[in-house]
């Protein structure tokens, strides 16, 4: 009950200090329609808060997380597709200009990648999930660019970042604004001790300080 009262206490703190800010903003777009510019594809960690990471208010992020931002790779078929649902709404409704897949430090999805999953029925969508970070694995266990564990894991999750990104291209609509220069993709990898922000630069297939961007 603790972080519950918490929670409720962090509203109204909410309403009262920061919402007369951002109202005036949120009832038009209320009467016109969200328009963010971005779709944020994150991880479900409780650690990854991508509003404060990132300093952003309401109305300018489509957020979309999952277990390890991943990707599933485009599928024609009517099955529920969660992840798919988002990218195509954000790129099809919202016309969004850039996609960010975000990664993280210490990521537990990408850990469990390399753990023995039960057989065990109230596992068997994590350990479907799961297959979605198996190219990351084999790239890092291939390029072995690690000394330690811990190497291998960090390794892991920027290798991932790489291949969700390959998933996002295998969206029609996407594919197709990213040819005609209509929306960018992007990997971003976010430290969770020091907070800084890694570029993935896929022309030098390597990860740079978020700053050097746009230079």
């Amino acid at each position: 009950m603790h972080t519950i009262k918490r929670l409720i206490e962090g509203n109204e703190k909410f309403r009262k200090e920061y919402f007369p800010y951002f109202e005036k903003e949120l009832r038009k777009s209320v009467k016109e329609g969200q328009k963010p510019e971005v779709l944020f594809i994150g991880c479900s960690d409780s650690r990854v808060t991508p509003d404060l990471m990132l300093d952003s208010q309401p109305g300018d992020m489509f957020i979309m997380r999952n277990v390890g931002n991943f990707v599933p790779p485009y599928k024609l078929d009517e099955d529920f597709h969660g992840t798919a649902a988002a990218i195509e709404f954000a790129v099809s409704v919202l016309h969004v200009k850039n996609i960010i897949v975000c990664g993280h430090s210490h990521c537990g999805a990408c850990k469990a990648l390399y753990d023995d999953i039960v057989d065990d029925p109230t596992m068997i969508h994590v350990k479907v999930w799961l297959k979605l970070g198996e190219k990351a694995k084999e790239r890092t266990l291939k390029n072995q660019k690690f000394t330690t564990k811990e190497g291998m894991y960090r390794a892991t999750e920027r290798n991932s970042i790489r291949h969700q990104l390959d998933n996002l291209l295998t969206y029609p609509e996407v594919k197709k604004r990213v040819e005609t220069n209509e929306l960018m993709i992007h990997g971003w990898y976010y430290d969770i001790e020091t907070g800084n922000i890694d570029y993935y630069d896929k022309s030098q297939d390597n990860f740079k300080p978020l700053k050097e961007f746009l230079k």
